[in-house]
């Protein structure tokens, strides 16, 4: 261009010039503004109009969820696939399922599972009939019942630690409560904790005494939920209270039945504090073996962290299977 010789301009700007990024793009400032504002107001729309105003309160905490318990389920999820033991370094050039083939071939994983399904089963089904009975008896103005209530309720406040070693007292074989209870009718003492045949049993029953007081709360908010008139309009058809209970009461708690089901299941699951505190050690005695205890005894006592990564998916698998049906339920429900 000679010398003193002006550029070709439009506006002021010259032509060609861009908006000094170097791209010689038309766009402005403005125009990314407008953009980012129209990207706004579709999350707008489609999550709701105050999606992105409450997003600094929300979006950290979800990040932070992503990372470390999703993205922990993630990576024990690869280590699963390694054969990743001892202390030196994963190799993750190879993954395969061999640790999941050897998981279902060991007979102590399999048994540690049955052990695991029998304990949620029992657990649960007995919590929630002992809950319900307990709930319907408060419920039917009983004489002291606010002291019934307390004292039902209490257990649960405790920890699993403080409950196994109550019960580890319970059961002791000399001194115990339970076996002196026994002698007074001629029979015992049992070893309940070293027997195999009687040991899940008495875990089974502790874990009932701390935990069916929940039960009884969630069922006792749900029998104070139901309208009265039900109960008058089954009086006036002449039902007997056994009758009005299971026919007119009972099939209302549906939802309650639900909910405690889910959580109490989820307390089985997690009874790797109360078997490690009851015995003081990883291996729980034989009969009482659940997943979680063989899990932790692979991982933290042989080392073998791919083998225990495989035994906490199966687990993770299990939780699923609780959770997956009551989330999809309440989903249908339109309560998601």
């Amino acid at each position: 261009m000679a010398d003193g010789q002006r550029p070709a301009t439009d506006g002021g700007v010259p032509t060609g010039a861009g908006t000094g990024d170097g791209t010689g793009s038309d766009a402005t400032p403005t125009d990314e503004a407008g953009a980012l504002g129209r990207g706004l107001a579709r999350l707008d729309d489609r999550f709701g109009e105050d999606f992105v105003e409450s997003s600094p309160f929300w979006l950290p905490p979800f990040l932070l969820m992503g990372f470390f318990v999703y993205g922990a389920i993630a990576w024990n999820v690869l280590i699963s696939l390694t054969d990743y033991e001892g202390f030196g370094n994963a190799d993750y050039s190879q993954l395969d399922f061999e640790m999941y083939a050897r998981a279902f071939g060991d007979p102590t994983v399999v048994q540690a599972a049955i052990n695991t399904f029998v304990l949620l089963i029992a657990f649960t089904g007995i919590c929630l009939v002992l809950g319900m009975l307990i709930a319907i008896l408060v419920d039917r103005n009983v004489r002291f019942d606010n002291t019934l209530r307390t004292i039902y309720l209490l257990p649960m406040s405790l920890s699993f630690v403080v409950t196994a070693q109550f019960w580890l007292w319970m059961y002791d074989y000399n001194n115990g409560i339970v076996n002196q209870l026994l002698g007074v009718v001629n029979l015992g003492p049992y070893n309940f904790i070293g027997n195999p045949r009687l040991v899940l049993g008495a875990v089974v029953f502790a874990l009932v005494w701390q935990f069916s007081g929940y039960a009884m709360v969630v069922y006792l908010a749900a029998l104070r939920a139901i309208p009265s008139e039900h109960f008058e309009a089954a009086k006036v058809d002449g039902a007997s209270i056994p009758r009005m209970y299971w026919r007119v009461i009972v099939p209302q708690l549906k939802g309650a039945t639900i909910s405690a089901a889910v959580v109490l299941m989820v307390f089985a699951l997690k009874a790797f504090d109360f078997l490690y505190s009851l015995v003081g050690g990883y291996r729980p005695p034989n009969g009482a073996d659940i997943l979680a205890t063989k899990m932790v005894r692979e991982a933290y006592q042989n080392t073998n962290w791919a083998y225990g990564s495989a035994i906490a998916v199966l687990l993770f698998l299990m939780a699923l299977g609780v959770i997956g049906p009551y989330l999809a339920h309440q989903y249908r429900n339109d309560n998601l």
